[in-house]
């Protein structure tokens, strides 16, 4: 049976395309500062959905105003401020391998006055040097989508970026907390089959609306939450 999980290259999963994006991004918001840059996922209302699943789950798990963020590929941080617009003030980090978007969302926290409870860095999420510390929850909003485009592959090729992504996820993740991921390339029993682990275990799945083709029902784009098991 054909492994749906492996996915062509592309130039969306390389670096140089994404500093070239966010260097243009950079330059338009230089010239106008009410443009920060796109919003991904906004024809799905996916940022909105991922916002409101986890204020709808305050008080549940680790989660509440106070609680600890990572973003990753975080881009122009887009999906951090969101949150601390709806009330979570706790540390946010966001981490992109691109320097060009690291740089845009430190602008638009200093031309937005947002606090200093913001971080963002740029890092190889893989690299095993790479440790930022346990948070109480990690969002991806079509990271893993552009980087399962990139081709890497480790162990000398026995493995793929897809294959070892929920080792990241067990890195960086509390016990009890919740990774929130939001996908158009992968469906949600892919992304299932992906990240659940010895110690990471489906929570909840957030509903879009559906289409029907063929007899075959679908969407188009897909939200999970993960726990980690205590």
């Amino acid at each position: 049976m054909e492994d749906t999980t492996k996915l062509n290259k592309s130039k969306l999963g390389t670096k140089q395309y994404w500093d070239e994006f966010y260097a243009v991004e950079r330059e338009n918001f230089e010239k106008n500062p009410e443009d920060t840059g796109e919003c991904w996922f906004n024809d799905n209302d996916a940022e909105e959905k991922m916002v409101e699943f986890l204020v709808d789950s305050r008080g549940m798990r680790s989660i509440s105003e106070q609680c600890s963020m990572i973003d990753l590929g975080t881009g122009n941080g887009h999906l951090l401020f969101a949150m601390h617009e709806n009330g979570f003030d706790g540390p946010m980090c966001g981490v992109d391998y691109s320097e060009q978007s690291v740089q845009f969302a430190r602008e638009i926290v200093q031309e937005r006055g947002y606090g200093d409870n913001f971080k963002f860095e740029q890092a190889d999420i893989f690299d095993s040097k790479w440790r930022p510390g346990e948070f109480d929850v990690v969002l991806d909003k079509g990271t893993l989508d552009a980087i399962a485009l990139s081709g890497l592959t480790f162990d000398d090729g026995k493995k793929t970026i897809v294959d070892v992504y929920s080792q990241v996820i067990e890195k960086l993740l509390k016990p009890d907390g919740v990774f929130l991921i939001t996908s158009c390339n992968f469906t949600q029993d892919e992304l299932i089959n992906i990240i659940e682990s010895d110690s990471l275990e489906l929570w909840e799945t957030v509903d879009y609306p559906s289409f029907e083709f063929g007899g075959v029902k679908g969407q188009t784009i897909c939200t999970v939450a993960f726990t980690k098991k205590k």
